[in-house]
């Protein structure tokens, strides 16, 4: 479980007694430095690393850098808003001890996600973790919910010894055939191997659709512990792939055309221990409460895909009838609809019920994804909004007049025009506050910008390997 409490300057409460003898289990176990990791606004993964004897210092004073990555771009360029951007102030970064982790696939190296406060001491407002961390302590307080989460991670194998920037499939054979687990059972049993290791408990591993293409998806958590889960299952593929000569890509579309890569988001509402998407009255065995949630997202998920879908290249895999979820529906078992109900096997449903948002891709915060899906589905529940009526099949099929009599709505295709559907939504925009909604407007027409008159082969170039 991950902890709810703010850093503080001199430590969280019983973190620094913990920080000596854990830095002497580090130095026993060969580690040499760890990695300092978090998420900024455009989807990029900065870092900073220790060497291990400075654990206890960074535990109780932190580690410096500027807020000026608050308005990054992914190409390293800035952007400003009416308080990002400039040269100016610091942050501290504070491991938290709770996920920190020895990486099998990096030798000599730890890991440990953090939080970002002010020198004051302060949250910082631009900080996505404290933002889901807070959302989920929202939860809690207003509704007495505990969330359950898991983020899929898809990626696409690429040979190492091609030209830099482009990408060769390291793989060939079907989709989920066996030629392609053959051929890269060495490298996978490797990362099987490493993520075990670090206590990542694997669901399932395989070949996907596109080329090069594989998944792995994970057990649940609570949802700041799956964010955290998300960023280490990619520092772990990405570590392993390179000892085997391989690239990885996470990006929304690694080439113009065909299935991009997603990051699909699973979540579940319990309360004392009970699945509230199994076992009531409702469709499918949801709760009224369970309903209402999923409604809120489904209503917020045109503005939700500023934040989930956030790079150009996702406009270029979030089209029809590839399983992307572009249309704003539900349905269950529906892979073409953007909220997907997963009811489980008879007998397990009360274990594995769970919503899945499909428009969302691992160039996304998984922070700010979660986090803003969380706030979506609160706001259902606040206003207890009805679940429409479901869809079956692929919704591309409606004409107009039968998708808006189901209430079936495209989601944006573009992405300036997803920052105006999350500018005129007031909700996501205060659970955000206006330091972080203003950077993630800055930053999406940033990239918007970026890539201005380029054709769909461009961009996808663009993006290849940002993520």
């Amino acid at each position: 479980m991950t902890t709810l409490a703010d850093p503080v300057p001199g430590g969280r409460p019983g973190e620094l007694e913990r920080a000596a003898p854990l830095t002497a289990e580090l130095t026993a176990r060969g580690v040499h430095g760890i990695v300092l990791a978090y998420v900024d606004t455009a989807g990029v993964t900065r870092v900073k690393a220790i060497p291990t004897a400075r654990l206890e210092a960074a535990v109780a004073w932190g580690v410096g850098m500027s807020p000026v990555f608050d308005t990054f771009l992914s190409d390293d360029s800035i952007v400003t808003t009416d308080v990002l951007g400039s040269p100016d102030g610091d942050l501290r970064l504070h491991p938290d001890l709770d996920r920190l982790v020895v990486l099998a696939g990096q030798p000599g190296w730890a890991w440990a996600p953090v939080d970002r406060i002010t020198q004051e001491g302060g949250r910082h407002p631009g900080c996505g973790r404290t933002f889901l961390r807070r959302t989920v302590a929202r939860a809690a307080a207003e509704h007495g919910l505990a969330l359950k989460a898991a983020v899929e991670v898809e990626w696409a194998f690429g040979r190492g010894d091609v030209p830099d920037g482009e990408f060769v499939p390291a793989v060939s054979g079907p989709a989920y055939g066996a030629v392609r687990q053959v051929e890269l059972s060495d490298c996978t049993a490797d990362l099987l191997a490493a993520l075990a290791a670090q206590g990542v408990d694997v669901d399932q591993i395989h070949p996907e659709y596109a080329a090069g293409q594989f998944e792995v998806s994970v057990g649940a958590l609570d949802p700041v512990a799956a964010a955290d889960r998300s960023v280490l299952v990619r520092q772990t593929i990405r570590a392993v792939a390179r000892r085997h000569g391989l690239r990885v890509s996470f990006a929304p579309a690694v080439l113009a055309e065909g299935v991009g890569n997603g990051g699909h988001l699973h979540l579940s509402c319990w309360r004392d221990g009970v699945n509230l998407h199994a076992g009531g009255d409702g469709r499918y065995g949801m709760t009224a409460e369970a309903e209402s949630f999923a409604a809120g997202v489904l209503a917020h998920l045109p503005a939700l895909t500023a934040v989930t879908a956030p790079s150009p290249a996702s406009y270029l895999r979030l089209r029809p009838s590839r399983w992307a979820g572009v249309f704003a529906a539900w349905g269950r078992e529906t892979r073409e609809a953007a909220l997907r109900m997963v009811t489980g096997s008879t007998g397990h449903q009360a274990q594995e019920s769970n919503m899945e948002v499909k428009p969302v891709d691992l160039a996304a915060s998984p922070y700010l994804a979660l986090g803003c899906v969380i706030a979506a589905g609160l706001d259902g529940l606040a206003a207890s909004l009805p679940l429409p009526e479901e869809i079956t099949g692929d919704p591309a099929r409606y004409g107009p007049d039968e998708a808006a009599a189901l209430g079936v709505r495209r989601l944006p295709v573009s992405l300036p025009e997803a920052v105006e559907e999350f500018r005129a939504d007031a909700v996501l925009r205060a659970a955000l506050g206006p330091v972080l909604a203003d950077a993630v407007t800055a930053v999406r027409l940033g990239e918007a910008e970026a890539v201005a008159g380029m054709d769909d082969a461009r961009v996808a170039s663009a993006y290849r390997w940002r993520y």
